[in-house]
């Protein structure tokens, strides 16, 4: 089981808003597996004395560089925290606190030393869906399942929601009439089906109001296509679970529930760089870094999608947004690209971080703006 704290937007606004030096950001890839967890406390330790290195070397204060150096340390030495982990570790911490995320996706191991934090491989984890609900319908059932990305599979209890077909319409048999099936009858049913996925769909509406989880079916046909099209919920997902789903255990629905969220994030994926392209012959778009920062700092970016992976160092001006391209990463410099994504994040940009081959024309960033710059 992965255990996994992904963080709000609240969450990432507060770190975003963090501006001190030194603000020391690790990323760290972690194993769930208990007995092998020695080796990530390990590769953390190396991190730390790369970053307090990097903190002497730039002259900070060692009183500054101290209370990094034993909260972190004190981390290492915790086997309780050791003891449950996900895939990665995200640590973000001052003299003054410590702040981590356990996070479902591998990310590569890094750390950062600046006077804000790194932010890209957080947003990466919170960039498209973990969580999902599923609706596993049937003539004979119902059942709604909530599908997390920190907790196991289970099934919601959904007041008023009828136990099958029979209770949603008061009858004894999901059939009109019994006999030869004739076209009316199959007219019949299909009324039937309608009228079982109305009420479903009426007992959903009080647990999904406000929700942007995706909804995904399970069901054979013509029930699911039934569903999805009376269903008033807007995140219904287009591709169901096929088949009944009846004796199907709630992992395994959760398993396909998964792999329907990441064929969703691909779709996604393509959409932008459609836009993207749409965007570019209007003039309201650019991959170009330093067209980028000037339209983070003035607000001018509606939708930011970054490399992950990449780390240009250099620092972009407060007022005018212009960009200075450092040699190396320094304890006083930082990432561009992820300053971009920071102050997109803080002006309600929607900020989306990815893989290079995610990214609309294979540059370090695209950036959708609200208007021409």
């Amino acid at each position: 089981m992965l255990h996994i704290d992904l963080p709000t937007r609240a969450e990432i606004e507060k770190l975003a808003n963090y501006r001190s030096s030194p603000a020391v950001t690790f990323y760290l890839g972690t194993t769930p597996l208990t007995q092998d967890a020695q080796a990530d406390r390990i590769e953390l330790k190396n991190l730390l004395k790369s970053a307090v290195a990097e903190m002497a070397e730039a002259g900070l204060d060692k009183r500054a560089i101290l209370p990094i150096e034993e909260s972190v340390g004190a981390l290492i030495d915790d086997d309780d925290f050791w003891v449950y982990q996900a895939n990665s570790l995200a640590v973000f911490v001052t003299p003054e606190r410590i702040k981590t995320f356990r996070l479902p996706n591998k990310l590569t191991n890094v750390a950062e030393v600046s006077d804000r934090f790194f932010l890209k491989p957080l947003i990466r984890a919170v960039t498209f869906p973990h969580d999902a609900y599923v609706l596993a319908i049937s003539i004979d059932d119902v059942r709604f399942i909530e599908v997390s990305a920190d907790l196991p599979p289970h099934e919601e209890k959904v007041p008023g929601m009828p136990r099958n077909a029979n209770a949603a319409i008061g009858r004894r048999s999901h059939l009109a009439r019994s006999g030869d099936m004739q076209s009316g009858e199959k007219t019949s049913e299909h009324a039937i089906l309608t009228r079982y996925s109305r009420a479903v769909d009426e007992a959903l509406r009080p647990v999904l109001s406000g929700n942007e989880r995706p909804l995904i079916v399970a069901a054979s046909e013509p029930l699911a296509s039934i569903f999805r099209n009376v269903s008033n919920y807007p995140h219904v997902a287009e591709e169901v679970i096929a088949g009944s789903a009846d004796r199907t255990p709630e992992h395994e629905l959760a398993v396909a529930a998964r792999s329907i969220l990441d064929r969703i994030y691909a779709r996604e994926i393509a959409a932008l760089s459609d836009l993207f392209a749409l965007r570019s012959s209007q003039g309201r778009a650019t991959g170009d870094v330093a067209q980028a920062a000037r339209a983070a700092t003035f607000g001018a970016i509606d939708t930011l999608i970054v490399d992950m992976d990449v780390v240009v160092p250099g620092t972009v001006d407060e007022e005018t947004g212009a960009v200075e391209f450092a040699k190396n990463a320094d304890a006083v410099n930082y990432g561009i690209v992820d300053e971009i994504a920071r102050r997109a994040f803080q002006s309600g940009a929607k900020v989306l971080a990815g893989r290079r081959a995610d990214i609309p024309g294979g540059g370090d960033l695209a950036a959708i703006l609200r208007y021409p710059i």
